[in-house]
């Protein structure tokens, strides 16, 4: 399948590349948001599912960031996203996904506008501690009608609740998929970037062919 064929956004517009110069990258590449709250697991599920060397933007944090910056619940957490992570992984042959991890900070979101153009769908990382962190990405995706999943980062810690309670607890739109994962584990993340390709592919599908549907003329 070219790069053009399927019509989805978000195809090849993660680089311009040609296949026949490097063998190594698959024929279709998307370009997939990793977004969620302050200290969700970001930069820790770019991670672990890359398989090159993630680019990462982090600075140490500061005292005069203390000011903006809650680290309720995640006390231990020294650093911050301050511009993207970047990462790369190849779901099959011929299909890659270009990840692109947002920085969480409300200060940081005139980035957002810039990286998520072109982009298939993203991933909203949810902590139950501190599920309405996630609720600014939500709404973002939501009014700019990108496809998102929200895949709960599990943390030993943190009282579990199933994809349900959720769901209802972020007034979700219906059909929205929610999935457990560990932020940690490589099996883990992939398959979150399955479901969501899997499900931002039918989204736009779907639109797809209500743009295309021929009007029902006068009668």
């Amino acid at each position: 399948m070219g790069q053009h064929d399927n019509g989805l956004p978000g195809a090849g517009s993660a680089a311009d590349v040609d296949p026949e110069e490097d063998p190594e990258l698959a024929a279709l590449a998307l370009k997939i948001l990793v977004a969620g709250g302050f200290g969700v697991g970001k930069t820790t599920l770019v991670g672990a599912v890359s398989e090159i060397r993630p680019l990462r933007t982090e600075e140490v944090l500061s005292e005069a960031g203390e000011l903006v910056d809650d680290t309720g619940g995640v006390a231990q957490k020294t650093t911050t996203t301050v511009a993207m992570d970047f990462g790369r992984i190849t779901i099959r042959s011929g299909l890659s996904l270009y990840l692109f991890g947002t920085p969480g900070q409300d200060r940081f979101w005139f980035l957002w506008d810039e990286l998520s153009q072109g982009a298939l769908g993203a991933v909203v990382l949810a902590d139950t501690r501190r599920l309405e962190d996630c609720f600014p990405a939500v709404d973002y995706f939501e009014h700019r009608r990108i496809p998102f999943v929200v895949a709960v980062n599990c943390f030993t810690e943190a009282r579990r609740y199933g994809a349900h309670e959720v769901s209802r607890a972020l007034d979700l739109e219906q059909g929205t998929p929610v999935v457990l994962c560990d932020a940690r584990d490589k099996d883990s993340g992939k398959e979150v970037l399955i479901r969501l390709v899997e499900y931002a592919g039918r989204v736009h599908t779907a639109r797809l062919l209500d743009s295309v549907e021929p009007q029902a003329g006068p009668v």
